[in-house]
């Protein structure tokens, strides 16, 4: 019978042959390294199923009776290991067109599952963890809805059980302390941010920005490389960001920034602590580079009062995404808003010549607006 190895440690069937290990008695065995996660070791002496299992990957002890002669010349049936499941669904959110980052974390979520002991095709064995396990309310959050999105991956029967759970308020820092960091930077860092704080784009955004997206004249920058499903959008900046992005030195090519932007956030984080204990200002480290992004949306509610152009700054697709960015209070005096709670005030607000802006999710009213 053909035997198959698979890694052990993440069900991969990708090798690399990596020499030999001398046995005791003169035997040499091949060596092998996974070429998905790296890990070493060594073919069984005998490929035996019952002395294999437990050294190399777990294969299965024997094949069905009724598929005998129909698997004749082909490989052995190999069961799958917790960690070759969670290969599995990384590539499944991959070909589905999920972000690094939401593949990055929600694999996060689920070797915190493994590490408590949870077998992930079992939905009760995941269900006694997180109701055993002193696990803190927005990691349990995070795992519910990892493993929702894993079960719906591989058909498993679960009904998804409730965390009450209400996010906190994202860190809305003053103007003063942004510009204070963006100063205490080095040029290359310094732009990033003040780029950061202008667009209100991700930080993966920026890092594919091209010379080709900025346009000096006009003093826009075009987000040409969304991520996570939002909209290609141009957006207006100041002169001094401008002209801080005239002055970068053209060091990564096409690219303004380095694309995998390791130097600019450990200089960043460098900064931030140096300048949080320098000023005694431990706000500033609750400074980080997606913090930008909730503050340049809160800035544009407060100026419009318009959540649609707050969403089309952000380049979302649904209101709803929007909603989350939304922190700042509309104050501009050049309109009066007004929030009906009954359909007879509604109807005053109409005749009054008041317009309907949106509808807000968290006290379940609508927004009106008129010029004063």
């Amino acid at each position: 019978m053909v035997v198959f190895l698979l890694c052990i440690q993440c069900g991969s069937d990708r090798f690399f042959k990596d020499g030999f290990r001398l046995l005791a008695d003169g035997t040499k065995v091949q060596r092998w390294l996974c070429r998905n996660c790296g890990y070493r070791f060594s073919e069984p002496k005998t490929l035996n199923l019952d002395d294999g299992i437990g050294q190399v990957s777990q294969i299965c002890a024997k094949l069905e009776a009724k598929n005998l002669e129909s698997a004749q010349g082909s490989k052995t049936c190999v069961e799958k290991t917790q960690h070759g499941l969670v290969v599995d669904f990384q590539w499944k959110m991959k070909k589905r067109g999920l972000s690094d980052v939401t593949i990055s974390n929600r694999t996060t979520w689920l070797n915190e599952l493994l590490r408590f002991g949870a077998d992930l095709k079992n939905p009760d064995s995941v269900e006694t963890v997180l109701a055993t396990e002193e696990i803190k309310l927005p990691t349990k959050d995070n795992i519910v809805k990892t493993y929702a999105a894993f079960t719906k991956a591989f058909n498993i029967p679960w009904e998804k059980i409730k965390v009450s759970y209400t996010p906190k308020e994202p860190f809305d820092p003053l103007e003063e302390e942004i510009d204070l960091l963006i100063g205490a930077c080095g040029y290359i860092t310094s732009t990033f941010l003040q780029t950061l704080k202008d667009t209100g784009a991700r930080v993966g955004e920026l890092r594919q920005l091209e010379w080709t997206d900025i346009n000096n004249k006009n003093g826009t920058i075009a987000i040409n490389h969304p991520e996570k499903g939002s909209r290609t959008r141009t957006l207006k900046v100041t002169d001094k960001t401008i002209g801080m992005l005239k002055n970068l030195p053209k060091k990564y090519g096409d690219h303004v920034f380095s694309p995998k932007c390791i130097s600019v956030r450990r200089g960043f984080t460098q900064t931030r602590k140096r300048m949080a204990e320098r000023m005694q200002n431990p706000r500033l480290l609750k400074i980080h580079f997606h913090t930008l992004r909730h503050w340049r949306a809160s800035r544009e509610y407060e100026k419009t009062g318009d959540i649609y152009a707050v969403k089309d700054l952000l380049g979302h697709k649904s209101i709803v995404n929007t909603d989350r960015y939304q922190h700042g209070t509309y104050a501009n005096n050049e309109y009066l808003s007004k929030r009906p709670k009954t359909a007879q005030e509604e109807d005053d607000l109409i005749t009054a010549g008041f317009e309907y802006v949106r509808f807000d999710e968290k006290e379940q009213v609508p927004i009106y607006r008129r010029r004063k």
